[in-house]
């Protein structure tokens, strides 16, 4: 479990990087803003100790410690806490695909605590935003900082719809390809990174609204507009997810036309031929017949002549099939 620790106010900023609790709880910032960023939430005696100095809730600790939590948002007297999902730009499934973590936020009068279910983040800019101050973020309180927190985790969203996005169109030039025996494999994958992000994001667009309709100390009134611009640009991920589903219908739709189609192909050709043979195996089948008396048996060409007729039969029926279109 790595541990950092940022503080900052109008004047100057520091940061310093700790390996436990107890060194972390050393670093003191009592004019200004603390950003403490915990990556790795496997040791849970360093999270408990950091929860006791900063008198969170046993609750809310073990919401930080529940990795299949829930995104959502409480107020207690203290703090706001908050867990989502996020992006984790450092690891990739097997499959190439993006690996989401839990995600807890701590949002106090002046300190805000985040932790992470797996080391490496997005949060790179806004460190360098504080340290080099750039932006607003050292004039604004920590609403502010939580804030930008949660609109880089946002913006990761759209960096992984955006990449679904090519995968279904990739899948729209890949349905008419009849050859493509992974199609329905490949897209039922795409589906379910979709449904996967679908879960993420509704939660947190109803913990975003809550947090507008808070009248909290924690947040002030004029960083209502940058928290409803997050909430408006989860509710534009929502909907693009909603689109993206829809473009997999049309897609699997497609596929379903296609193989409809090529089966049907395949039925009218089986059809035409049997329908070709049915009176060659009626003639045939006559004079295949082991009766002693047949009048055309003892005629010379008797042989030469049934032939005839059956690719005289054959080729009328193609004719008439032709002129109907039916091949």
């Amino acid at each position: 479990m790595d541990l950092s620790i940022i503080g900052y106010d109008p004047v100057g900023a520091w940061m310093k990087t700790a390996g436990t609790a107890e060194e972390l709880l050393s670093y003191r910032n009592p004019s200004g803003i603390t950003w403490i960023n915990v990556e790795g939430i496997g040791n849970k005696l360093d999270i408990v100790k950091l929860a006791e100095n900063y008198k969170i809730h046993p609750l809310t600790v073990e919401d930080i410690m529940d990795t299949e939590q829930r995104p959502k948002a409480e107020e207690f007297d203290d703090y706001i806490f908050i867990t989502f999902k996020a992006v984790n730009r450092n690891r990739t499934s097997e499959e190439g695909t993006n690996i989401f973590e839990q995600m807890s936020l701590v949002l106090m009068e002046s300190t805000v605590i985040t932790f992470q279910e797996i080391p490496g983040d997005s949060f790179n800019g806004i460190r360098k935003r504080i340290l080099n101050n750039a932006g607003r973020i050292r004039k604004m309180g920590t609403d502010y900082l939580a804030y930008a927190i949660m609109d880089a985790i946002v913006d990761d969203y759209f960096l992984v719809l955006d990449k679904l996005g090519s995968s279904i169109e990739d899948f729209e030039d890949r349905a008419v390809d009849e050859r493509d025996d992974n199609f329905i494999r490949d897209l039922q994958g795409v589906k379910q990174s979709l449904l996967h992000v679908r879960r993420i994001v509704w939660p947190l667009r109803d913990s975003l609204s809550m947090i507008l309709h808070l009248e909290s100390k924690f947040i002030e009134p004029e960083l209502e507009p940058f928290f409803k611009d997050v909430h408006d640009a989860v509710i534009q991920a929502a909907e693009t997810v909603e689109s993206y589903r829809e473009l997999i219908a049309g897609v699997m739709e497609v596929r379903l036309s296609m193989m409809s189609h090529r089966m049907n192909s395949v039925m009218k050709v089986l059809t035409i031929i049997s329908t070709i043979f049915i009176p060659l195996t009626f003639i045939v089948g006559v004079y295949g017949m082991n009766f002693r008396f047949m009048p055309e048996i003892e005629m010379r060409y008797a042989y030469p002549i049934v032939w005839g007729v059956m690719i005289l039969i054959v080729a009328g029926m193609l004719i008439v099939f032709k002129r109907r279109h039916w091949m």
